[in-house]
């Protein structure tokens, strides 16, 4: 068996995409012959800064001699990927073993690009260690990702599904046709074992990119047959081909435990308390202070993910929480969050109870007194706080979501979850 890593064969302006490219490849091994599993679609770390919007790389397996997808593997990326597009790097990995062969080192690698940065020459220092052939185009920075495609096809993992669709070249940069009703109606019928694929609150279907790639829509999801049962509902332009990708999509997998000092771009779960009201700045974003195991930190929910900030925004000093998101700048752009407890009590200045005019301080623990009256009081009341957000699960939209985040619907937990599935 010989298994075959592809990234970084798409361009933010000039389209094309590397599921497609993959695709591409085993429709060539499978058209000479050659048996091709389900490819991987493999999410790297989100917060990488040379990348195209999913960070996404493709490994599959094959049983095709190494010569032959060797060949075949570089006349599609030399037929498809956008190599003079500034900024596209393509990486082509092959490795002469079966996915249960796979080295421990490798696997590694792999959990390693979900939380970090890692060179090119790691990649390829890794890869010559155990003699997989390895590929590159412009600078070659694909080969990172290539090689973290083909280690994650080895790890445990709660792999999620998601069906592509893609169009007919001819329609490749053209407004894509997909009927928004249809696609409400369908994933209103399997959700939550179908996820992100509308968006209600914006009344706008996530499954359908704005971009000039191939893709007409992609349906993430549980199994292999819930994403065909949602697809096969979907009313559209004739699709040229659909591909099953098994991937670690909707799992948290680039989340990472708390440690000391926080690692620049890496995603975390983090448990902490807030320290300050939250501020609203130009724009809509939110921010808010939170004292964590690391330190103190800002966390910020930003404009795009809409009500959400209003979660942010009913927050007050002393309730705790968990934060998930990932750590730049000296910040955590938030992706979801766990209230654990909230406050529900404040303390007051006294109201004089004979003319209802609040009291002042009498001096250092001397109490209140009022300065109409001169009634005493021994110090503040506790006093009941209305409160706008509830404790439990409260989680950015669909339109804003990572493609990586694990939706709340996915989640383990009896916990209130906001807005309720």
């Amino acid at each position: 068996m010989v298994l075959i890593g592809i990234d970084d064969t798409d361009s933010t302006t000039a389209g094309m995409c590397t599921t497609y490219v993959a695709a591409a490849i085993a429709d060539r091994l499978t058209g000479a012959g050659a048996a091709v599993g389900m490819p991987y679609l493999i999410r790297l770390n989100p917060a990488v800064e040379h990348k195209t919007r999913g960070n996404a790389a493709v490994a599959f397996e094959t049983d095709a001699a190494v010569a032959s997808a060797h060949d075949h593997a570089m006349r599609v990326i030399q037929e498809h990927a956008c190599i003079d597009s500034p900024g596209t790097d393509p990486g082509l990995v092959i490795a002469d073993h079966p996915i249960a062969a796979m080295p421990r080192a490798v696997r590694r690698f792999s959990t390693t690009c979900l939380h970090r940065i890692v060179s090119m020459d790691t990649a390829g220092e890794l890869a010559d260690d155990y003699g997989y052939a390895r590929y590159g185009w412009g600078t070659g920075r694909g080969i990172i990702g290539a090689l973290a495609a083909v280690g994650a096809m080895a790890t445990h993992q709660p792999w999620s599904y998601e069906l592509i669709a893609y169009r007919s070249p001819a329609r490749w940069g053209s407004p894509r046709a997909v009927d928004p009703e249809s696609v409400a109606a369908a994933s209103s019928i399997t959700y939550p074992a179908v996820w992100d694929s509308f968006d209600h609150a914006a009344d706008y279907p996530v499954c359908v990119p704005r971009t000039p790639c191939p893709v007409l829509y992609g349906i993430r999801g549980e199994s292999p047959a819930v994403v065909r049962q949602t697809a096969a509902a979907i009313g559209s332009e004739s699709v040229s081909r659909r591909q099953i990708f098994r991937t670690n999509q909707g799992t948290d997998a680039h989340i990472h435990a708390p440690e000391v000092p926080l690692r620049e771009r890496t995603a975390y779960r983090l448990p902490g308390t807030v320290v300050a009201p939250p501020q609203t700045v130009e724009g809509g974003h939110v921010f808010v202070d939170v004292t964590t195991p690391a330190g103190q930190i800002t966390a910020a929910a930003f404009e795009p993910t809409k009500g959400f900030r209003d979660v942010i925004r009913a927050l007050v000093p002393r309730d705790r929480l968990t934060l998930y998101g990932t750590h730049v700048a000296g910040q955590v752009n938030l992706e979801k969050i766990h209230i654990r407890e909230l406050r529900h009590h404040s303390w007051e200045t006294p109201t004089c109870p004979r003319c209802d005019a609040r009291m002042s301080s009498a001096g250092r623990d001397a109490g209140y007194r009022c300065g109409r009256c001169g009634t005493s009081a021994a110090g503040r009341i506790r006093m009941p706080m209305a409160r706008s957000v509830t404790a439990g699960w409260h989680e950015v939209p669909p339109s804003a979501r990572r493609h990586l985040a694990r939706p709340l619907v996915r989640h383990p937990t009896s916990a209130p979850i906001t807005p309720p599935a």
